[in-house]
């Protein structure tokens, strides 16, 4: 049965906090009722609960489970970038929660290494792999200190933007595997870390403790920027940038992410198709109806770029061909050049450091030479994100954008599935599917790395 209980961290790290004055809490770190730390121990919140569920908590926060399956034989690697940061002020608060009560996984060999080459053998941290053990270092990792493998630095880059319709990331942040995660519990923080890592890198059984105690401030959140050998990195937000746009293999540059306390809330420019539902389910949007982050436009014929300046700035631009089937007196070539005019308007100036998001979704009405214009206009390739019932493809959407992860989501769209779903009496069945903005929905998750966002309620669906 799943044990919930809230983590504040080792006790050995509480006996050593030295809080600078730039990171009290009251400079941007969740407080909870009676202005009492965030990371102070308490009893666990909520009961027992089946994975994905949200605990009922008096107070900010709620405890999770989270189980991922495990890849490539239970084995996940990760890796990211490494800045060093002026200033370190990231402050988000993390819960625990586990789908088995005592069961930290045994470190491989080779990661059980880790400590011995580092502590014993004098080598630095930096020659290690920090999510195998490997000493063939191929690059740094982004976010602690430590190296990383070539192999552990694809999965990270793979994995680390992937999350879960709970809202939470899908891996551990440090090794971006793991079969049972510590989860955070701060509505600002939505990392998770594998029993493996934290009792490897900060010591055995430290997992044990962080499961019993509550109100866990996780390992890029605390005011401490070392715990164990596990060492964040300082700005380690803008080294995870450096390491994208170095490592990954896409043609859009990344955006920094945004720490938690400077995140605003998102202004969405909607074209042709409506996507304020599920923006709002995610807690992207306070309200739909009258919002004045959303602006909604059907036609765009008339829109020149004054009006957007005017109505602007915008964080994200989201449009949509008409679905098959749809009757619509414009070419569906139109809608990509339109889409791609307006993109161009609300762009922020060159070397803007704002974080800027756009997303164009083919409801495959695109004609070939269409979807090669796409491709050269909007300077990537599409991902295929479909829906299933059993075997069976219900619906499938082509997907153009700069959102980080969004490549980890593609699967591919066979032809004899394409050919079904354009079939005229498939077209008229598909009223009860998701339609596209469902289908992209949860996309748009690894904005709140980047967003303010209103609720961790998340719904599966509208």
């Amino acid at each position: 049965m799943a044990v919930y209980s809230r983590r504040t961290r080792s006790l050995d790290f509480l006996d050593s906090v030295d809080l600078h004055p730039s990171e009290q809490l009251g400079e941007g770190l969740c407080q909870t009722p009676g202005d009492q730390p965030p990371c102070g121990l308490g009893e666990a919140l909520s009961p027992p609960c089946p994975r994905g569920s949200k605990a009922e908590a008096e107070g900010p926060f709620f405890s999770l489970c989270l189980c991922v399956p495990p890849l490539l034989g239970g084995v996940h690697v990760a890796a990211a970038p490494v800045l060093d940061p002026d200033a370190e002020c990231s402050k988000d608060i993390i819960l625990v929660g586990s789908s088995e009560p005592s069961s930290s996984p045994a470190p491989g060999p080779q990661r059980d290494q880790i400590a011995y080459e580092v502590r014993v053998n004098q080598r630095a941290i930096e020659d290690v792999c920090l999510c195998c053990g490997s000493l063939q270092v191929h690059t740094q990792h982004p976010l602690f200190a430590g190296g990383m493998c070539a192999p552990c630095k694809n999965k990270f880059l793979d994995c680390l933007f992937l999350y879960d319709d709970d809202g939470y990331q899908s891996y551990c942040s440090i090794c971006c595997s793991g079969e049972t995660l510590l989860i955070c519990e701060n509505p600002d923080c939505t990392r998770c870390y594998c029993f493996e890592c934290v009792d490897v890198l900060v010591g055995p059984g430290t997992s044990e403790k962080v499961h019993a105690t509550s109100n866990w401030v996780c390992f890029l959140c605390l005011p401490s920027s070392r715990d164990g050998l596990l060492q964040r990195r300082r700005k380690w937000w803008e080294r995870l940038k450096a390491f994208y746009d170095q490592e990954a293999d896409s043609p859009l540059e990344m955006h920094a992410t945004v720490p938690a306390w400077k995140r605003e809330p998102v202004r969405v420019l909607s074209l042709f198709g409506k996507i304020g539902n599920e923006l709002m389910s995610l807690g992207f949007l306070e309200t739909v109806s009258g919002s004045g982050n959303l602006r909604h436009l059907s036609d765009v014929t008339d829109v020149v770029r004054r009006n957007v300046e005017e109505w602007g700035p915008f964080d994200l631009v989201y449009g949509s061909t008409p679905r098959l089937g749809q009757i619509c007196n414009r070419p569906p070539g139109w809608f990509v050049y339109q889409f791609h005019r307006i993109l161009q308007y609300a762009k922020p100036r060159f070397c803007s450091p704002r974080p800027f998001f756009w997303m164009f979704v083919d409801n495959l009405v695109l004609t070939k030479d269409d979807y090669t214009a796409a491709t050269r206009f909007l300077e990537t390739d599409p991902v295929t994100i479909q829906e299933f019932c059993g075997r069976t493809v219900r619906n499938a959407v082509r997907v153009w954008s700069n959102i980080p992860a969004l490549r980890s989501r593609h699967s591919a769209l066979l032809p004899q599935d394409e050919a079904s779903l354009r079939a005229p009496d498939r077209q008229r069945a598909r009223s009860s599917v998701l339609g596209p903005a469902g289908l992209v929905k949860n996309c748009f998750l690894p904005l709140k790395e980047y967003f303010k966002f209103f609720s961790t309620e998340l719904t599966s669906s509208l």
